[in-house]
């Protein structure tokens, strides 16, 4: 009996000595966000990578910080070389700042090569610095028409027609002669999704990261071609000055917009913000071009998440990343949970992934929302976004587009203002 007891008690302490053994082999990562939903989605990658390589546990311990806050933060921490996460979310807009300390940063490139091919080529470019990627993308965001199929068809326009920005024009105008209190669409005031979409079909950009390039016949289209809408009364301006406000969710609400042109995370703002009253009438769709074969659509909006070189594993974190954000399983995630469109284009067309009807995505919209994105798979591109980008963007959501598109400034005029007060700004 004392001989089993002793043999009992040496189980014991050697069953407790491998479990003491097992959870100093769990390596803890901690990581930065400034969005709450982001912190559970990483927390939930964990667990299935502990499930998926039970040789290598991980915990990560995520910390959500405002957004001025976090990346200040994290701005102060790479400069000091300390203190600084082993990963952190970085917004678009923030991301030039955070590229000027690429020494202290890990290259992602090697981590997410083996599911390069797949992976929509203008996305990882925005995070892209000498030919290396410090930034793992969440999403695509690619710009889509939400077209409310209801309103069209009472005016007898069918969106499945509407391939060019004078299409959508005459389609404007059908619907204004059938429903006076129906709009096409708005005109925003405060930022410039489609107006960056717009510039981008037409083979330019905002900037080249040394100069602006504001008064240029390019944006002086745009701004024509805007204001054309606002004059024959298919548009107004945008309560909030844009979609993605208070204001703006709820004139989306009164079913009195025609067209909503967002990226596809917009999608969310619906299911989860603007609510029942839009359900089963909008359809994604690709977003009209002044003329056949230009882009389509380009990626807005996002964030990219970098490793601090000098952090707990750097390669640890940058394979985990890779595996929590571009690998086929890991975007199949970031669908179905956040309804982002997945960088990894090889789910594309993966009906068991993007056309499951137990998605809240596909309950919500008419027919699958994936559906809008195949056709313009290699039509997708970018705006530029580098260090001078924000003084860029102050200017035209706080001053331009309100003296052109509100108080009726000439667009020569108010665009050589503009090219004046940026370059000031930057030199």
């Amino acid at each position: 009996m004392k001989k089993l007891f002793a043999m009992a008690l040496v189980l014991c302490m050697l069953i407790g000595t491998f479990a003491v053994a097992s959870a100093e082999e769990v390596t803890t990562l901690t990581m930065w966000t400034f969005i709450a939903q982001h912190q559970e989605f990483f927390e939930k990658a964990a667990e299935r990578w502990n499930g998926d390589n039970p040789d290598r546990p991980i915990a990560v311990e995520v910390t959500t910080i405002g957004y001025d806050d976090m990346h200040n933060k994290l701005k102060v921490a790479l400069q000091a070389d300390e203190g600084a996460p082993d990963m952190c979310d970085v917004e678009l807009g923030q991301f030039p700042n955070v590229l000027a300390f690429s020494d202290k940063l890990v290259d992602l490139t090697d981590a997410m090569a083996p599911y390069m091919a797949d992976l929509v080529q203008a996305r990882l470019e925005i995070y892209a610095k000498d030919g290396k990627y410090y930034g793992a993308p969440l999403h695509v965001g690619a710009m889509v028409c939400f077209y409310d199929q209801a309103l069209l068809e009472s005016a007898g326009v069918n969106y499945q027609d509407i391939k060019t920005w004078d299409d959508w024009y005459e389609a404007g105008l059908k619907l204004k002669e059938a429903d006076p209190e129906a709009w096409m669409g708005t005109v925003e005031t405060s930022t410039q999704w489609v107006a960056s979409l717009m510039l981008a079909q037409q083979g330019t950009d905002w900037q080249d990261g040394e100069s602006a390039f504001i008064n240029t016949p390019e944006v002086a289209k745009i701004i024509d071609t805007q204001k054309s809408w606002l004059e024959a009364g298919i548009c107004e301006t945008c309560p909030g000055g844009q979609p993605d406000t208070e204001e703006g969710k709820a004139y989306i609400a009164n079913n009195k917009i025609a067209c909503v042109i967002m990226p596809f995370w917009f999608m969310s703002r619906f299911t989860d913000e603007i609510g029942e009253s839009c359900k089963d009438r909008y359809v994604l769709a690709p977003c009209p071009v002044f003329e056949e074969g230009q882009l389509q659509s380009i990626g807005q909006g996002g964030t990219g998440t970098v490793v601090y070189a000098n952090g707990t594993n750097p390669e640890l974190c940058a394979e985990f990343l890779a595996y929590a954000k571009v690998s086929p399983e890991g975007e199949a995630q970031i669908w179905d949970v956040m309804g982002f469109d997945p960088c990894n284009t090889s789910i594309w067309d993966d009906d068991s992934i993007m056309k499951t009807d137990d998605n809240k995505f596909n309950q919500y919209f008419i027919g699958y929302p994936i559906d809008a994105l195949l056709p313009i798979k290699d039509s997708i591109g970018y705006i530029v976004s580098t260090s001078i980008s924000p003084t860029i963007n102050s200017y035209l959501g706080s001053t331009l587009w309100n003296e052109v598109y509100v108080d009726g400034v000439d667009t020569a005029e108010a665009l050589e203002t503009a090219q004046d007060a940026i370059d000031s700004d930057l030199f």
